[in-house]
């Protein structure tokens, strides 16, 4: 059995701050629920259950931010998550700043330079 289960991510609904990440996992593994989670993992013993929002990402969900982040948090009015990048360009330690994914802004980047491509096109008779 080589199940690839994605991470769940427990954050405060009031301010967004992770209290969990399970990690991904593979292998002989099992999906959890959210309610075995609560009577498992201590941290979410410790909180009042209806304060806490879970987001469940797919096995591989943004790999490539969570490896070059310097941080991530769960935006609380749209309940998804943003990270922080470190600046290779600082000489001192900065504030995290967060944002969407660069994997979903360079997505969306290639789709805006496809569509204006297609507008210029279309414009310009196929020059």
């Amino acid at each position: 059995m080589n199940n690839r289960i994605g991470r769940k991510i427990y954050y405060d609904k009031t301010t967004g701050n992770v209290i969990l990440d399970t990690g991904e996992r593979q292998g002989a593994v099992v999906e959890t629920t959210i309610d075995q989670d609560f009577e498992t993992y201590q941290v979410l013993k410790e909180r009042v259950r209806d304060t806490v929002g879970v987001i469940q990402l797919e096995y591989g969900q943004y790999a490539a931010d969570f490896a070059q982040c310097n941080g991530y948090r769960v935006n609380p009015e749209t309940k998804t998550l943003e990270f922080s990048y470190p600046d290779p360009n600082a000489t001192e330690p900065q504030e995290p700043v967060y944002q969407k994914p660069l994997t979903e802004e360079l997505e969306e980047t290639k789709q805006a330079i496809a569509e204006l491509t297609l507008l210029l096109t279309t414009m310009t008779g196929g020059v």
